[in-house]
């Protein structure tokens, strides 16, 4: 009897010739079927690795088998062997769903600081000198307009 959310004789056919062979040199790898099971388990439940239960081996096999297979491409090929298959069929409906939620951000993370560079502030207040300079004002505008220690201003 297959428990829930285990493959099924029919899905274990499948998906069975799409899996990468036993090599022929060094140790073989546990049966593919428990392992699997044991690796949907994991993703159905959202527990960690190591909770894995017993029954589907150690949980480091499913773990590095989920991971080598994900690497070298074997989740992405059944993955689509099971889509083209059951699209041929006419099994599977495609939908196309725009999503139009807002996200935002907290106002902080909104974009860059506000204030301006201390560098851009000084040639900022260079240029404003400059120009003032030209125009025959005080080169600094900050600055009082009459010059207290000039006799010739009175």
């Amino acid at each position: 009897m297959v428990g829930r959310g285990e493959l099924t004789d029919q899905a274990w056919a499948a998906i069975a010739p799409l899996l990468p062979p036993n090599r022929r040199s060094g140790g073989q790898w546990a049966d593919h079927r428990r392992t699997i099971n044991g690796i949907l388990w994991r993703l159905r439940t959202g527990a960690p690795w190591r909770d894995v239960p017993e029954r589907y081996g150690p949980w480091q096999t499913c773990y590095e088998r989920f991971r080598r297979w994900q690497q070298d491409g074997t989740w992405d090929r059944l993955l689509a062997h099971a889509q083209t298959k059951s699209d041929a069929v006419g099994q599977v409906q495609w939908t196309i769903s725009v999503d139009a939620t807002i996200n935002r951000a907290h106002q902080h993370a909104a974009g860059a600081r506000h204030r301006v560079a201390l560098e851009d502030r000084q040639q900022d207040r260079q240029q404003e000198r400059q120009q003032n300079r030209q125009r025959g004002r005080p080169s600094n505008p900050r600055a009082p307009t009459r010059r207290w220690d000039d006799p010739a201003a009175d």
